[in-house]
This record gives structure tokens, C-alpha cells and sequence, in this order.
């Protein structure tokens, strides 16, 4: 099969006028200028024609869980406050509730172009009913040991038994996800970490991802500190420096982990990452939406970035974020970052994400190899608009391939 298109976006290379790409078997095996690919005997030719031709889009970041809290929680001064509320809520849900939730987030995303998840699941044992996932989806295991913190190794084990099995990249697969430093202790992350570096699976937490998070390592004190410690959790690990610190001193991340936010860091926490070799096989995932409703300080792309670590885009969940279409998200980032070169941002929102997972020539590009994830936009302008285009574009995509198959949105839903 033969897709054509007015431009192509690569992401590993630049646009590419009157493009055209082949498939086979779900996977690409030649891309570049139409009059150079061209088809075979009997091969079938798609001509899109004033469109925008890219690989689908890469959500380094998401729970899926929460679709159904869209507008549910207004903005809060308060981290805490949003924690208890977002605790209240998960109360009234059930799992019919969360099935529906996370049907609703497959079919948003699928809309906007991204055919790629990486989705924190709190609650696994809806897997068993919700059948095939209509996107490619990688499962992370929420870990949490907050009140009980003598049982770590149950809750890892307990990953194991959802997830073990072979995994396959054209599917997606399955990682752990201890879920953050005030809610899983070191012996919890340890054994997350090990888990990972033997089955060969992805890791990511959240880390620093408020002022309230940072009070309590750094100080030992504050609302999240007081809220935790009322409702058991031990505090003898705070007052010793940041959340990040405290990860990285008692060797709780592996090689490759996926850190999500990373909004609050001391001067200190750059000169400790840039002190060792870990800091380059790490991704960071920033959230625009949720950094915004939130209101967090600015996110230091630069100072990470200089630090050769990856950097990719996602969502978070719709308790903190308006909508779940990566486009908003490069868009936001690119008010937030002006000076930003539109291919990073791109890139954060494709080719880093495959990054994140190890899958780099095989996601999030259009190169011989790669499976053939792909969406199109209408784009009828030049070269110099096809960046404006792309971050402004607001409407539902019309077009996508999954493996190379036709994915229509209400497939997905």
C-alpha cells in the first residue's frame, strides 16, 4: 500500500513535499518524495492530497481511569485539597464507571491522533473486562503502600501475576508504576526497579510534582506532610532534601525510568543527576495542561535538557486537564516555551516517547521499519506554515492507520 500526502512530517528528518510512504504488513518500508515511491504491480495507492502526513501521536503520560472526572475538580491553591477530592470522588466509582472512563479516553485520544498510550492503571482488574485495546497501550501498575508499608513485595507480586506473560510492541505491553515518593516507600521502589530491569519492562513515577511534595521531603512539614502522616504514613524519610534527591540516594530508579513532571527541583537535584550516568538513559514527561491548572512554576525544560535527558509530552488525567489531544499539548507548550524550535516540540510529542519505551526507529516516526502508526490533518499551505498548522489544529483527525490498518474513532471508543 502506497499513501501519498502534500507534506510529509517525518519528525527524524524534515517535511518532505508531495511525500509518499509504503506498507507492509503493518510496518513502513519506503519513505520520501512520491515520485520515488512508487507502487508495485497490484499495490494499492491512497492519495490524501492537501493534507498534513505524520506519525501518530505518543501520550507519555495519562490515566485513563479519571476520563469521567473531566471539570469534576475546580483549580486549587492547594495539591492536598485536590488529593482529598480526587480520593472522594474514586469512592463513588465502580467498575463499570472506570470501564466506561477508560472506553471514553481510548475514543478522545483516538480522535485527536494518538495512537499510542502509556496509561497508569489503579485499578487492574478491569483489564479482565474491557478486552483488546483499540490503541497501542502500554498497562503501568499503579503501586501504593502509603498506610501499610510492610508489603511491598505483595504489591509487586501482585504485578506480576496481572502482567506477566511475553509482550508485543504491536500491541503495547506492561511496566510498573510505583506511584510517587509520599505514597511508596524505598523497599516498594526498590523491588518495582528490580522488576523492571528483569522482565525487561518500562518504569515511571511521578516525582516533584508540587510545592507541597518538595515542603514535605525538603522541610518535613506542610499539608501533603500533615494530611499523610494523619492518615498513617510514616515521615521519618523527610527533612533530608527533595523527592527527587530522596529516589536517587536510596537507588530507587533504574536505568530508563520514565519520571513524570519533575516541576520542583533545587540547584542541587541538576548538580546530583548531572553527577552520574543515570541522567541520560532517563525520560521526563511534562504535562502542559495539568502544569497550567495546576499553576506550577515553570517547567525548566532548559536546565533538564542540558542535562542530555529525554524529554516527552503527555496529559495527565482529565481530573487535572481539559482534554486529552496531544495537539493542545504542543500548543501549550509552545505558549509557555515561544523560543522552543517546533521540531522539539514535535518530537517531544512523538519520537521521545518511543524513546521512553526503547522503541526509537520504531514509533513515533515515518521511517523504513517503523510500524505504520500514522494520521493526516488538511493542510493546503506552504512548508513555513506546516508547524502553525499542525500545533493550532483543534478538530478531530479524519484519518488514521494503526499497524497499518484503518482506525476509525468509533472503533476506539
Amino acid at each position: 500500500m502506497i499513501v501519498r500526502a502534500r507534506y510529509l512530517l517525518p519528525v527524524c528528518g524534515p517535511p518532505i513535499e508531495a511525500g509518499a510512504v509504503a506498507i507492509e504488513g503493518g510496518i513502513l518500508t519506503r519513505v520520501g518524495p512520491a515520485s520515488e515511491v512508487q507502487p508495485g504491480r497490484g499495490e494499492t495507492v491512497e492519495d490524501l492530497g492537501d493534507a498534513l502526513l505524520l506519525p501518530g501521536l505518543i501520550n507519555s503520560h495519562c490515566h485513563l481511569d479519571f476520563t469521567a472526572l473531566r471539570s469534576a475538580i475546580s483549580p486549587s491553591a492547594s495539591f492536598t485539597e485536590w488529593i482529598r477530592r480526587i480520593n472522594s470522588l474514586k469512592s463513588t466509582l465502580d467498575t463499570s464507571d472506570y470501564l466506561a472512563s477508560i472506553r471514553r479516553g481510548f475514543a478522545e485520544s483516538a480522535r485527536f491522533g494518538t495512537t499510542t498510550i502509556l496509561n497508569i492503571e489503579s485499578f487492574p482488574e478491569v483489564l479482565l473486562d474491557l478486552g483488546p485495546p483499540p490503541l497501542r497501550t502500554w498497562w503501568f501498575y499503579e503501586l501504593i503502600d502509603v498506610r501499610d508499608r510492610m508489603r511491598a513485595d505483595e504489591s509487586v507480586a501482585g504485578a506480576l501475576r496481572f502482567f506477566d506473560g511475553p509482550q508485543e510492541p504491536r500491541q503495547g505491553g506492561f511496566g510498573v508504576s510505583p506511584h510517587a515518593p509520599y505514597t511508596a516507600s524505598v523497599p516498594l521502589y526498590r523491588l518495582a526497579a528490580e522488576c523492571a530491569r528483569r522482565r525487561t519492562m518500562p518504569f515511571t513515577t511521578h516525582v516533584s510534582e508540587s510545592r507541597e511534595e518538595m515542603e514535605m521531603f525538603a522541610n518535613a512539614r506542610g499539608p501533603l506532610h500533615d494530611f499523610l502522616g494523619r492518615i498513617g504514613r510514616p515521615t521519618h524519610d523527610c527533612g533530608h532534601g527533595s523527592p527527587l534527591r530522596h529516589l536517587l540516594v536510596h537507588d530507587c530508579l533504574p536505568e530508563g525510568a520514565i519520571l513524570a513532571h519533575l516541576n520542583e527541583l533545587f540547584p542541587s537535584d541538576f548538580d546530583l543527576l548531572g553527577s552520574g550516568t543515570l541522567a541520560r538513559t532517563l525520560t521526563v514527561v511534562h504535562c502542559p495542561g495539568s502544569h497550567r491548572y495546576f499553576g506550577h512554576p515553570a517547567f525548566p525544560l532548559d536546565q533538564i535538557s542540558a542535562l542530555g535527558i529525554n524529554i516527552a509530552l503527555g496529559t495527565d488525567s482529565l481530573a487535572s486537564n481539559q482534554s486529552l489531544s496531544m495537539f493542545r499539548e504542543m500548543r501549550l507548550l509552545r505558549q509557555s516555551h515561544p523560543a522552543l524550535d517546533p521540531r522539539r516540540i514535535l518530537a517531544m510529542a512523538t519520537r521521545n516517547g518511543a524513546r521512553a519505551l526503547g522503541l526509537d526507529g520504531r514509533l513515533g516516526v515515518l521511517a523504513p521499519g517503523a510500524f505504520a502508526d500514522l494520521i493526516s490533518i488538511p493542510f493546503d499551505g506552504t512548508k513555513s506554515e506546516i508547524y502553525e498548522a499542525l500545533f493550532e489544529n483543534r478538530s478531530p483527525v479524519g484519518w488514521m492507520l494503526l499497524n497499518g490498518s484503518q482506525c476509525s474513532v468509533s472503533a476506539a471508543a
